[in-house]
């Protein structure tokens, strides 16, 4: 037994019964009691001598006179019965003192042996113990811990080929460390198993197009279009689509997927306004597209921007090596989707990159179609495309695409 452990509950024990006990214990003081019944029945004597004299007077008959006094006598009868309750209760209540002495501490003892653990203070001086604490024990779990993990997972794996939750959970864990080749290997054993699940179909052919410069050609949109055949709801289905068809130059079929989602998005949505702005802006291109000989010209423009980025020291300790670094170029007015966006992580900063329409998202949304553009750099924990509170991030609000110089971006900033 751990010693410490038991002066600790004694002592807490020890301070419940002198919160508890004292108020019980204590006798309460009935002089005050006895002085109330003394004036109580002094005043119903000098109120009967009034009614006598009242009656002998004639100021009262005889019937009033008989009234008046059974009430006296009932009013009289009800004060000193309070104070006799009041006396009675003081006596009864000291039985709870001894109750409460045997019941504290044996409630208290049966409940710990039944949900406590007296071992748990000397486990927490257990280097030994502590060394056995796994991940779920830690807020913010090290890379060298979530590396670990992963490798952990991946060995347990080839010992369970069939267990499609641990291929799944495998495939995102090397998506987020971006490891994105080991990802589609991973998601490439939970296809095997589930040939028909939405679920493992959509993040098989994302993993797959990152690992090939976000190229969606081929198998990631054979599969996203298998996924939209089971689900043509799917949010992320939808968007995939979109992106697959606007890489090949076929806008038209790209706004539809677009409308679709818009469509099946919730009204209280933030992306449904950016969608939308996407869609008015697409149509807009579309009904003022100039021949093929010119996008074609355009394509091969060679319009680029070139961009160093680096993290300010006071913001280095909030940054950790594999949080993903989201590099990109806005349009100064409109929608805020990218125009064209490199995705890297903390560890390469600082780093210089070069921003084309090779990395454009959508072709009627793309460099070469704005002189000037704003550029940014954000750090982002969840790898979450989309902006978040706590995101750190560096903006540079115009930059002209003409100069052909590298543009600074330094991450010095907080998103709130």
């Amino acid at each position: 037994m751990n010693s410490i452990f038991w002066l600790a509950a004694v002592a807490m024990i020890l301070i419940a019964f002198l919160i508890v006990l004292p108020p019980l214990w204590r006798k309460r003081d009935n002089t005050a009691i006895d002085d109330l019944d003394q004036r109580n029945i002094k005043i119903a004597r000098d109120r009967l001598v009034e009614l006598k004299a009242n009656k002998a007077s004639g100021g009262i008959s005889e019937a009033q006179y008989d009234e008046q006094v059974i009430e006296l006598e009932q009013a009289l009868s009800d004060d000193l019965e309070i104070s006799n309750s009041s006396r009675k209760s003081d006596s009864q209540g000291r039985w709870l003192v001894y109750v409460l002495a045997v019941a504290i501490p044996a409630l208290s003892a049966t409940l710990y042996t039944t949900l406590g653990d007296y071992q748990a203070i000397s486990r927490s001086n257990d280097p030994s113990q502590a060394a056995q604490i796994g991940p779920a024990d830690s807020a913010t779990p090290s890379p060298e811990a979530i590396n670990k993990m992963v490798a952990g997972l991946a060995e347990k794996l080839k010992k369970e080929p069939k267990n499609l939750e641990g291929w799944l959970m495998l495939g995102r864990s090397y998506k987020m460390l971006q490891r994105f080749p080991e990802a589609v290997e991973a998601f490439a054993h939970a296809y095997e198993l589930a040939v028909e699940k939405v679920e493992v179909m959509l993040p098989y052919a994302e993993v797959i197009a990152l690992s090939s410069d976000n190229n969606w050609a081929g198998k990631p949109q054979e599969l996203v279009m298998k996924a939209l055949t089971i689900d043509p709801k799917n949010l992320n289905g939808l968007w995939f689509a979109a992106m697959a068809n606007a890489q090949q130059g076929d806008k038209k079929t790209a706004v539809g997927y677009l409308r679709k989602l818009e469509a099946a998005l919730p009204a209280e949505s933030p992306d449904k306004q950016q969608i939308h702005e996407l869609i008015v802006n697409s149509e807009s291109a579309l009904a003022n597209a100039a021949p093929a000989s010119s996008t074609k010209s355009a394509a091969s423009s060679g319009v680029s921007v070139a961009i160093q980025v680096s993290l300010a020291a006071e913001l280095q300790a909030n940054a950790k090596p594999d949080d993903t670094v989201f590099i990109y170029a806005q349009a100064l007015s409109g929608p805020k989707m990218p125009l064209a966006i490199v995705r890297k992580q903390v560890k390469e900063l600082p780093l210089s990159v070069s921003l084309s329409d090779a990395q454009s998202m959508l072709p009627n949304m793309k460099l070469s179609n704005f002189k000037q553009v704003r550029l940014l750099a954000r750090i982002s924990k969840s790898g979450n495309p989309m902006p978040q509170i706590g995101d750190l991030i560096g903006v540079i609000e115009q930059a002209t695409l003409a100069d052909h110089k590298e543009n600074k971006i330094i991450i010095n900033d907080r998103m709130k």
